[in-house]
């Protein structure tokens, strides 16, 4: 399956984004962690990241002994925290590129803390075989670098545990917005959690108060209508784009693409309807993007369409989580931006540059997503650019952003 695009001259579009997937699915582990679900989540995301979480829970409550949570990264890494408390055996299972994922960081962490859990096939990576029982806590480390899931994971049951939790970062810290997107939440649900300094976070034991919690629209699936407003202003569309749900003091991490898109000329007015997008000058410093994603691993795929859009050659830094996402988001920018006329380069494990080299692009290129929702709605816009354009396995949107299509159509039904 494919959708071909035909994208209009004028964009205007009055979109209501779906809800964040990052908020739902931390307010959902939390929740299950409360001793009793007094309230239902007001907005709760509607995509299948948040349906494998629920059914994950759901499962567990049911005492089911198998539980297969899809492409979900985030389900993965929050129930194998979930479940070693939980008591009972359960085998924790997902995709076959879950299973490629590893966990291993996670999984020391928790036998550390006392968890038994094993590996039924390779060390370090799904499926897993947990046995959950109660927990002491105490003191762990963990490497920061590589995934925020992890530590959101063992924060997220740290008041949970008898003696709370005392979490030692060890590097770079990967994401922390995402990090301190779930400190945020598990404050709200009445946990007491503190930095300490810069690397260590402690949680006090005491459980969690279920409390009333409203999800705010997504910051990522807003990435999109920006790299499109970009786009067309650039090829002289006229622009005018509002997208509800947003608010200018969001914790989201992804909250900084309003700032990443100002030099690349779209400004963002915050109204009490939400975030209007308004066209202004592409101001590039020495006509070059440099920019670091290690907070903000998921819109890279978004900034390096838009500025080989733009003409504007690129240096992103931070992209080595990149590799163990839902595909290796790297090479798969390097080999679709390639179709485009685009020719990137990988530079060690850390860096992908674009210094503005071209080559023949493809005629009415098709993209491949790769099970990827973030490729297929990052290369989207390229369709104002690139005639004929399309895009295959459209339904991988279905991940984060299902109405994603049908929101693209009203671009050209309302035109």
């Amino acid at each position: 399956m494919q959708i071909a695009l035909n994208l209009p001259q004028k964009i205007m579009a009055d979109i209501t984004l779906p809800t964040s997937k990052s908020i739902s699915n931390r307010a959902l582990m939390i929740q299950a962690l409360c001793p009793e679900q007094r309230y239902a989540i007001e907005h709760l995301a509607v995509c299948d990241d948040t349906d494998h979480m629920l059914q994950g829970i759901a499962a567990k409550r049911a005492g089911a002994p198998f539980i297969d949570i899809g492409a979900t990264g985030t389900a993965m890494r929050f129930l194998t925290a979930y479940l070693a408390i939980a008591p009972g055996e359960t085998v924790l299972t997902g995709s076959e590129r879950m299973q490629q994922r590893p966990i291993g960081v996670l999984v020391e962490a928790l036998r550390t803390l006392g968890a038994h859990i094993g590996y039924t096939r390779h060390e370090g990576y799904p499926p897993l075989r947990i046995g959950g029982r109660e927990l002491c806590g105490g003191e762990v480390e963990i490497e920061a670098g590589i995934s925020s899931q992890y530590i959101s994971a063992l924060l997220m049951i740290g008041p949970c545990l008898t003696e709370g939790l005392t979490l030692h970062l060890r590097g770079d810290i990967a994401s922390r917005t995402y990090i301190e997107l779930t400190l945020d939440l598990m404050r709200h649900y009445g946990a007491r959690a503190e930095w300490t300094d810069g690397q260590t976070i402690c949680i006090a034991p005491g459980g969690y108060e279920d409390r009333p919690l409203t999800v705010e629209g997504d910051w990522s699936g807003a990435s999109y209508w920006y790299e499109l407003a970009a786009i067309a202003a650039h090829c002289g569309h006229d622009v005018e784009i509002l997208l509800h749900g947003l608010t200018a003091n969001s914790r989201q991490g992804d909250r900084v693409v309003a700032e990443l898109f100002e030099p690349l000329g779209v400004t963002t007015e915050f109204t009490a309807e939400g975030a209007r997008l308004v066209h202004s000058e592409l101001r590039i410093e020495n006509s070059e993007l440099k920019m670091d994603f290690t907070h903000c691993p998921d819109i890279a795929q978004t900034l390096a369409v838009t500025c080989g859009m733009l003409g504007v050659p690129f240096t992103l830094e931070g992209i080595h989580s990149l590799r163990i996402k839902e595909t290796d988001r790297v090479a798969a920018l390097i080999a679709e931006l390639r179709k485009l006329g685009y020719v990137l380069r990988a530079e060690g494990a850390t860096r992908l540059v674009w210094d503005g080299k071209r080559t023949e692009p493809t005629p009415h290129p098709t993209i491949a997503t790769y099970d990827d929702h973030r490729m297929a709605m990052a290369f989207a816009p390229a369709a104002l650019c690139h005639e004929g354009l399309s895009i295959e396995h459209p339904e991988v949107v279905s991940k984060s952003y299902p109405g994603f299509w049908k929101d693209l159509e009203q671009l050209t039904n309302d035109n």
